[in-house]
């Protein structure tokens, strides 16, 4: 009787699992395809609507090929420096103790948070031009700080600052603290130990940080079009220049951009899972 019932109870085990498991299954990709998948079909579907030829025409254009390249750049220069003061943020928050720790700790969070034009005006209000340190940038380096690129990348700065620091967090949690007080004990400094035990261990957090927030501020429109003035061939990014098309009317050239930008987000998130399935784990 006992066998019987523990039978029956394997059976109504086996039985429902897999349905509950597959419904779960069903309906996250349902919400999956509805949200994600269906318009990033939808604007491939559109920017290539007129073939290859129209969307290359689209993209090689003087004001959207550079409008294409100041993202880019902008978004890799923000990512190489966020990735030097993000581990370090992350360093000093896991490794020290100071008053006020909490505080900054909940701080980080804060571009997470706020409205991106709010993040725009925070930073004009800051460095505009009639400012004291606006003026003090111009009069120093010849050129504004906002209104111009360096507008620019300070926004992308500050929207991408969380990311490396909360992808080198759980990392830094989680070393063994022993090869750390060996490699101290065999007569190593502290930034040795640091270069030699924990970057390595780090960097595929580090990379994918950076790879993260480098994706993000290709799409960046909200602060960028309040700090960059929106000069065409000189400050007009691929989002701001994307918003221009569809006011005017040409959504040929508008989807035609938002691919390519999609594209190059898409590769770069790709890239980073791949960072972390093949060294994540180490």
């Amino acid at each position: 009787m006992s066998l019987s019932t523990t039978t029956v109870r394997q059976k109504s085990t086996t039985l429902q699992v897999p349905i509950g498991t597959w419904s779960l299954r069903f309906m996250v990709i349902i919400y999956l395809v509805a949200l994600i998948a269906v318009p990033v079909l939808v604007i491939a579907v559109e920017g290539l609507r007129g073939g290859i030829d129209l969307l290359v025409n689209s993209v090689t254009k003087p004001q959207p090929l550079s409008a294409i390249w100041l993202s880019v750049w902008t978004a890799a220069l923000m990512a190489a420096i966020n990735m030097v003061m993000g581990t370090l943020t992350a360093y000093v928050l896991q490794a020290y103790r100071f008053p006020g720790k909490r505080l900054l700790n909940a701080i980080i969070d804060l571009p997470f948070a706020i409205p991106t034009l709010v993040t725009g005006v925070m930073l004009v209000l800051l460095y505009g031009p009639q400012t004291p340190i606006g003026i003090a940038f111009q009069n120093q380096f010849g050129t504004r700080l906002i209104y111009a690129t360096p507008g620019i990348v300070l926004a992308l700065l500050f929207l991408g600052y969380p990311f490396v620091t909360r992808a080198v967090q759980p990392v830094l949690a989680g070393l063994d603290i022993h090869q750390q007080e060996a490699a101290h004990t065999l007569g190593a400094s502290g930034w040795t130990t640091f270069r030699r035990v924990i970057l390595p261990a780090i960097m595929p957090a580090v990379v994918t940080g950076g790879m993260l927030s480098f994706a993000r501020a290709l799409g960046e429109y909200g602060s960028i079009v309040l700090v960059a003035g929106n000069i065409p061939l000189r400050t007009q990014t691929a989002s701001v220049y994307i918003y221009a098309q569809i006011e005017g009317g040409n959504n040929a050239a508008a989807s035609s951009v938002s691919l390519v930008v999609l594209a190059i987000a898409l590769g770069t998130t790709l890239i980073a899972e791949r960072f972390v399935r093949r060294f994540g784990r180490g």
